[in-house]
């Protein structure tokens, strides 16, 4: 599967035209920049691409092998730039990854997806939403490239950041019966922010580096559009940071929790056992076999009864007061 475009002067002249015409177009004018998009392709798909724009055999292993991680190689002729599309399951709490890579050229941008879940019309339509740049070339291109990604992982630290909150709301309700849930759901978000904190972090270093001018991909008139893309990049890096400190700081609430919740039951079983000890004690003693002050007689009775109920009451009162019941 792919898709092209083909800007010049500026200005989107065509769309889905086949790959073997990129050589034909780009030699009509000086100023032509081309998009080109594989999903999903082979080595064998690779092969016309690779001797077209001549890139790097290593660039090319990057790009179909599976699980790179955020990077950015410079070559003789292009750049090697490996990134992920980020998203966050809401009801499992997982991160959903999708692998792009990109080369990029003087006057071309190639895109490799692994899979269709990298949106590719959401990466279209954020060109056509900022066509006056489009004149900066293939610099245009890139840039909507990292901005799409960056936003994505802005909104998906966002979301994350809500779903702590949600689990701080729960950590202290009265009754908790979903203590279980709790702590799967806390693991899960921890996880998932590892995995973000893989993702979010390397990309500091890779906007970084194409800002410098020794790459010479970005002239001053998008530099500005690129430093903003940085600023997010630095601020999803440093949320991501504190929400993995607010994460541990959740787990260890919940276990504290937990703890001072078995201390409480501990305390109102032992006071418990105090005020039924009592009346064990006192019907005890009064089953001795030898005669007592009201053996056999219903004042006997009476009295046992009336100091059971005294001694209970007055030990239930009592921890009443100190809050053990």
């Amino acid at each position: 599967m792919t898709r092209t475009r083909l800007y010049r002067h500026g200005n989107l002249l065509s769309e889905g035209f086949p790959v073997e015409q990129i050589s034909e177009r780009l030699a009509e004018a000086d100023d032509t920049v081309v998009w080109l998009d594989l999903c999903g392709p082979t080595e064998d798909d690779f092969a016309m691409v690779r001797e077209e724009f001549g890139l790097h055999v290593l660039a090319v292993e990057d790009a179909l092998l599976p699980h790179e991680r955020p990077k950015l190689d410079r070559y003789e002729s292009h750049l090697f730039l490996s990134a992920y599309a980020v998203g966050l399951d809401g009801s499992t709490g997982e991160i959903m990854t999708s692998e792009v890579a990109a080369f990029v050229t003087h006057r071309a941008l190639i895109t490799v997806r692994k899979d269709e879940r990298f949106d590719i019309d959401q990466l279209t339509a954020r060109w056509d939403d900022n066509a006056d740049l489009a004149k900066f070339g293939v610099a245009f291109l890139l840039h909507g490239l990292l901005d799409y990604l960056v936003d994505g992982h802005f909104a998906t630290v966002q979301e994350l950041d809500s779903a702590i909150e949600d689990l701080e709301d729960l950590l202290f309700e009265e009754n908790r019966s979903n203590i279980v849930a709790v702590q799967r759901r806390t693991y899960r978000l921890r996880k998932s922010l590892v995995l973000l904190r893989r993702v979010v972090l390397p990309m500091r270093e890779v906007v970084n580096t194409l800002m410098r001018p020794t790459t010479h991909v970005i002239d001053d008139a998008m530099l500005p559009y690129y430093q903003d893309v940085y600023d997010h990049v630095l601020r999803a890096t440093e949320w991501t940071e504190s929400l993995r400190d607010l994460v541990t700081t959740v787990l260890e609430t919940n276990l504290t929790v937990q703890g001072n919740r078995m201390n409480l039951i501990m305390k109102k079983v032992t006071s418990w056992a105090a005020i039924i000890a009592v009346p064990t004690a006192v019907t005890g003693f009064y089953g001795q076999n030898v005669p007592y002050p009201g053996f056999g007689q219903m004042s006997g009775f009476i009295a046992s009864t009336a100091v059971t109920a005294v001694l209970a009451g007055a030990l239930y009162i009592v921890f009443r007061r100190k809050d053990w019941l």
